[in-house]
C-alpha cells in the first residue's frame, strides 16, 4: 500500500496538480488577507499592479517558454544546452527592454500615471521583473523536463512565503501597501537566488546560445508571444479597461477582482494537466505520431471537462458563500458575476487543449489567430459595455436620482450608483463567455484541418481517462 501510495504521489499529473493547487490556494488566501488589510481604492491599485504585471510577464516569457518546452522535450544534450542558453539570453534582453520602456513612459508622463492608479506598476514592476527572472526561466526548463516536484517547491517558496508574511502582517504589524510590496519583491528575489544556486535556470549556459537556436526559438516564439499576450488580455483587459473608466475606477476593479480571483478554482486542474500534456503532445508530434497527439487531445480535454463539471455546479450553487468567504460581506453583490464565470468554466478545458494541440503540432500561428479572434471580441465587447453602454446607464442613474426628489415612490435603488456598477460588471463577465465560445469554434476548425477530429471522442475518450484517474486514486488508497 505504501509503495502504491508513494507511486501515486510521484505521478506527473499529481505533482503538477499539487504544484498548481498549492500556488492557487496560497494566492487565494493571500488575496483574502490583502482585501481585508487594505482600503478598497488601495487594494484596487494592488490589483492593477498585479494584473498589468501579469500582462508584461506574458510579453517577457511568451517569446521563449512555450518554444523552450516544445523543443527541449526531444532535444539531445548539446542542443539542450544551446536552447537553455537561448532561453536565458532572450529572457534577459526582453526584461531589460521592457523595463526601460516602462521607466521612460513614467518619466515622460508622471502626473498622468500617478493620477490613474498605475503608479505602483510603472515604478516597481521593472524591479520585480529582474527579481523574478531567474526562477521564471527555471520554471520553463523544469516544465520541459517534467520536474514537477521542483516546480512545486518553487511555487511554495514564492507564494507560501508571501502568504506567511501576510498572516503575520494581518495579525500583528498592519503594514500598508508599500512595505507589503517591498516584502513581495524580496521574496521573488530570494526564490530566484535559490533557483540559480541549484542551477535549475541554466544560467551557466547563457554563452552557449547560438544563431541557430535563437532563430528556432524566435520563429516559434513570435507566434506564442502573441498567443500568450492575447490569452492574458482575455483576463486582464477587463480589469485594465474598468480601471480606465471615469465612472467605475479602482473601486469597480476591486469588486470585479473578487469573483475573477475565484475562477482560479476552476483553472487549477486545467493548468496542472496542461503542464503534463504539452510536453507529451510535443514529443509525439516531433516523432510524427499524430495518432498519439490526437489521443492525448481527446483524453485530456474530455477528462478535464468531467473533472471541472462538479466543481462548477458546486460553485454555482454556493456562489454567495464563496464570494463572502473570499471578499467579505461587502462583496456579496458580485455573486452573479461569479455565476457567469462558472458558465465560462464549462468551456475552458476544450478551449485550452485546442490551443495546446495547435502549438504541439507546430502550428503556433493558427493558435495565435485563434486568440486574436478571442481577444478582439473581448476588448470590443468590454469597450462597448464599459464606455458606451456604461455611460448611458450612469446618465440614467443620475436622472433616476433627480426624479426621486420629486417622486418619493420612485424605485431609487434600481438607479443607484452601486446597482449601476454591478450591472456593468455583470455585462463584462458575460462578454467573457462570448469570446470563449468564439475561441473554441475557431480553434477546432484549425485543429480539425490538421488532425481530422471526431468531436464525439472528446467525451468518450475523456470519460475513459477520467475513470482511469479515479481507479488509480482508489488503488493507491486501498492497496
Amino acid at each position: 500500500m505504501k509503495s502504491n501510495f508513494l507511486k501515486a504521489l510521484s505521478n506527473d499529473n499529481f505533482l503538477s496538480l499539487a504544484s498548481n493547487l498549492g500556488a492557487a490556494i496560497f494566492r487565494v488566501l493571500s488575496f483574502m488577507l490583502l482585501v481585508r488589510s487594505l482600503e478598497p481604492n488601495i487594494f484596487g491599485e494592488w490589483v492593477i499592479f498585479v494584473t498589468a504585471g501579469n500582462f508584461f510577464e506574458m510579453l517577457r516569457f511568451g517569446l521563449t517558454r512555450t518554444a523552450i518546452i516544445r523543443f527541449l522535450s526531444g532535444a539531445k544534450s548539446d542542443d539542450r544546452q544551446k536552447l537553455i542558453g537561448t532561453n536565458w539570453m532572450l529572457g534577459l534582453m526582453a526584461t531589460a527592454l521592457l523595463a526601460l520602456i516602462i521607466w521612460i513612459a513614467y518619466f515622460l508622463f508622471p502626473a498622468t500615471i500617478e493620477g490613474s492608479g498605475y503608479s505602483l506598476f510603472f515604478i516597481w514592476y521593472p524591479i520585480l521583473s529582474f527579481a523574478n527572472l531567474p526562477f521564471n526561466l527555471a520554471i520553463s526548463v523544469l516544465y520541459a523536463d517534467q520536474k514537477f516536484g521542483k516546480i512545486l517547491l518553487v511555487n511554495l517558496l514564492r507564494d507560501g512565503g508571501f502568504f506567511i508574511f501576510l498572516i503575520v502582517n494581518f495579525l500583528f504589524f498592519h503594514l500598508g501597501i508599500m512595505p507589503i510590496l517591498y516584502v513581495f519583491l524580496a521574496i521573488n528575489l530570494a526564490v530566484s537566488i535559490h533557483s540559480m544556486f541549484n542551477k535549475w535556470d541554466g544560467y551557466q549556459y547563457i554563452f552557449k546560445a547560438n544563431k541557430q537556436t535563437n532563430k528556432t526559438i524566435l520563429n516559434f516564439g513570435k507566434y506564442t508571444t502573441g498567443t500568450l499576450i492575447g490569452a492574458n488580455l482575455l483576463k486582464s483587459s477587463d480589469v485594465v479597461l474598468l480601471g480606465l473608466s471615469p465612472f467605475i475606477g479602482t473601486v469597480g476593479v476591486a469588486l470585479y477582482s473578487v469573483p475573477l480571483r475565484l475562477t482560479e478554482i476552476l483553472e487549477i486542474p486545467l493548468r496542472s494537466f496542461a503542464a503534463t500534456a504539452f510536453p507529451k503532445m510535443s514529443k509525439a508530434s516531433i516523432e510524427n505520431n499524430m495518432d498519439e497527439v490526437r489521443r492525448l487531445f481527446y483524453s485530456y480535454s474530455g477528462a478535464l471537462t468531467f473533472v471541472i463539471l462538479p466543481v462548477i455546479i458546486f460553485a454555482f450553487i454556493f456562489s454567495e458563500q464563496f464570494v463572502h468567504v473570499l471578499g467579505g460581506p461587502e462583496y456579496i453583490v458580485t455573486q452573479n458575476i461569479f455565476r457567469f464565470f462558472c458558465i465560462y468554466g464549462l468551456f475552458i478545458a476544450v478551449d485550452k487543449f485546442t490551443g495546446i494541440a495547435l502549438d504541439s503540432i507546430n502550428l503556433p500561428k493558427k493558435n495565435f489567430i485563434k486568440v486574436i479572434y478571442m481577444a478582439s471580441a473581448n476588448i470590443f465587447g468590454d469597450v462597448f459595455v464599459i464606455f458606451y453602454l456604461g455611460k448611458f446607464l450612469f446618465i440614467l442613474s443620475i436622472a433616476g436620482m433627480i426624479l426621486s426628489n420629486y417622486m418619493p415612490l420612485f424605485p431609487l435603488d434600481i438607479f443607484s450608483y452601486e446597482f449601476t456598477v454591478i450591472n456593468i460588471l455583470e455585462l463584462v463577465s458575460l462578454v467573457t463567455i462570448l469570446f470563449t465560445i468564439i475561441g473554441i469554434i475557431v480553434g477546432l476548425y484549425y485543429l480539425n484541418n490538421a488532425l481530422s477530429l471526431s468531436l464525439r471522442r472528446i467525451f468518450t475518450d475523456g470519460w475513459k481517462f477520467f475513470l482511469i484517474i479515479i481507479k488509480d486514486i482508489k488503488s493507491a488508497i486501498v492497496q
